[in-house]
């Protein structure tokens, strides 16, 4: 009964305006894709981690696994040509290793590094309780809908919607046969995993997360996580 972190950095991060991309940005003399890898190999449950690096990096990160213990690195691959060829490519990996049936796997940004202790062991009982995860915090804010980006005359009540987040977690055998039948039904560029079980018509279950699993998108970001890190508050630190 296998529990394997399947993290994502396949991405170029154009948007943060930097030379290298943001999942290798240092941030206080390390980088932001080991605070990410960090988070799952101290987890008790986690048996294994797989990267989905972007070409040419795969010994970078080889290298700062070795530097920084990261000793559950199972396997890293590449990227494809968009995040559901990347994901795809990391799950088949993870099976040709782990074909049992109660493997499962979290499914993580890479520009995600404060992912909890907390959050990742409620993926895991979600899943294993209801058959996937899909880590959410409610949506506070006032909600427009817009057809323009210029204006709007219409809101979307924020009662029932949820803001998603990664880790999203699945049983291993099962999210490959769902990427298979993407596939045959033309469906190539879903955004997300979870949108990719939606789109097939499949049940969701919920788990919890945090305002402070922020997803570095942009330079404003890294300042961010830069406070977040230097918070004494935070226990998965300690």
């Amino acid at each position: 009964m296998k529990n394997i972190a399947l993290i994502i950095a396949g991405g170029v991060g154009a948007r943060m305006g930097q030379d290298i991309p943001k999942q290798f940005i240092n941030v206080y003399d390390k980088p932001v894709l080991v605070y990410t890898m960090e988070a799952f190999q101290k987890h008790p449950d986690i048996d294994g981690i797989e990267v989905v690096c972007l070409e040419g990096w795969h010994e970078t990160l080889k290298a700062y696994a070795r530097q920084f213990g990261i000793a559950k690195l199972e396997g890293v691959v590449n990227g494809g040509k968009n995040g559901q060829d990347s994901i795809r490519n990391g799950l088949l990996d993870i099976q040709s290793r782990h074909p049992e049936e109660d493997t499962i796997v979290l499914i993580h940004d890479a520009i995600r590094p404060m992912v909890s202790q907390e959050i990742i062991t409620d993926n895991i009982r979600v899943c294993r309780e209801k058959g996937n995860a899909v880590t959410v915090v409610p949506c506070t804010a006032a909600m427009l809908k817009t057809y323009d980006s210029e204006c709007s005359e219409e809101q979307v009540p924020r009662d029932n919607l949820k803001i998603t987040q990664t880790p999203q977690t699945f049983f291993l055998n099962e999210i490959v046969e769902t990427h298979k039948e993407a596939l045959e039904k033309g469906i190539t560029n879903s955004v997300a995993s979870c949108t990719l079980y939606i789109e097939l018509g499949k049940k969701l279950f919920l788990a919890k997360g945090s305002e402070k699993n922020l997803k570095l998108t942009t330079s404003e970001d890294i300042e961010i996580f830069k406070a977040l890190l230097k918070s004494k508050k935070d226990e998965w630190m300690h």
